[in-house]
């Protein structure tokens, strides 16, 4: 089968020729039709998550296509089935890849673009909300990187799960625009949102942030939580220095932080992955959420993808076609 990958981390992505991959007991082989784009899988390229394994690595995090074969101890999926993944263990750039059946889910009607681009987002963006933040009804949130992947998405999602107020931030002002689109109250420059957040909370602060750049906008976050407030960090876009947080100022003004890594929630705590993506794509399959697919490019154009990230040149999701 072809693949496309690095052999060198930050090196250029070239074609492989693999064996088409087996599936263990509790593993489904899934001929890829459409792959999304992540930010994690720029990190992957460069290196962020350790050196390139000895014959090459090959990206991509979430795929769609159609069931080919299914282990052994798989039930409720069976082959010729159109299927979204989750892959922890990347590979999604491939004609072919082994996805956990537990991360695996049936779309049915859904567009095989729109579910390519769905499954790292969304179970992201819902994790964020409904489990490090534990969103309620009439909260108040503030997401960080309001036009990207779990930006877009994460809006429509707070307001599912009964937000009032949802405010974002943004790097640029043209993304502003864009971001817009998603139910966003209204949308800041994230250089200078904290006076404005005050204001439309009458004081008070958000009851959540979701941050994915660090930096100082994580630092002013934690400024303008409402009492009881939540901090839930998903992400270094920004490429800043870890924060040192004492943990005085957080119990004495009522606030919290935590966080948010679907790679570790998938090798500890499976279950929740599972939970969160399939709340999150029924949410998709009935119409109440939309994940908005940008652009499709063909899968040797992967570098163009992870360059545009790494630029950040790029609204809503990218999606590679197979």
């Amino acid at each position: 089968m072809r693949a496309i990958g690095f052999t060198v981390n930050g090196g250029d992505l070239v074609e492989f020729d693999r064996p088409i991959p087996t599936p263990g007991p509790d593993e489904v082989v899934v001929r890829v039709s459409y792959a999304g784009v992540n930010f994690a899988e720029l990190q992957h390229w460069r290196g962020d998550f350790g050196p390139a394994e000895p014959g090459g690595d090959v990206p991509g995090l979430e795929a769609a296509g159609i069931v080919a074969r299914v282990g052994s101890e798989v039930t409720g999926i069976a082959a010729g089935a159109a299927v979204t993944a989750y892959l922890p263990g990347f590979g999604g750039y491939a004609e072919y890849v082994v996805a956990p059946a537990a991360f695996t889910y049936p779309i049915g009607s859904l567009d095989p673009i729109i579910a390519a681009a769905a499954p790292t987002v969304l179970t992201t963006a819902y994790g964020l909300l409904a489990g490090v933040g534990r969103v309620r009804r009439h909260d108040s949130v503030l997401i960080h990187s309001a036009a990207g992947g779990v930006g877009s998405v994460a809006a429509q999602l707070a307001r599912e799960l009964g937000a009032d107020l949802v405010l974002g931030t943004v790097g640029a002002p043209d993304k502003a625009v864009y971001a817009g689109q998603f139910g966003y109250d209204e949308v800041l420059p994230r250089d200078a949102f904290a006076d404005r957040v005050r204001q439309l909370t009458g004081g008070r602060g958000v009851d959540l942030v979701l941050d994915p750049v660090g930096g100082p906008a994580r630092a002013t976050s934690l400024d303008v939580l409402a009492p009881l407030g939540r901090l839930a960090a998903y992400g270094d876009a920004g490429g800043y220095p870890d924060l040192t947080l004492p943990v005085q100022p957080l119990w004495k003004g009522n606030r919290s932080v935590g966080g948010f890594n679907i790679g570790d929630l998938a090798r500890r705590a499976p279950h929740l992955v599972t939970e969160f993506g399939r709340a999150a794509l029924d949410l998709l399959a009935a119409g109440r959420i939309h994940v908005d697919v940008t652009e499709v490019l063909p899968l040797a154009d992967a570098r163009r993808a992870l360059d545009r990230l790494a630029a950040r040149a790029s609204r809503g999701k990218l999606v590679l076609s197979v």
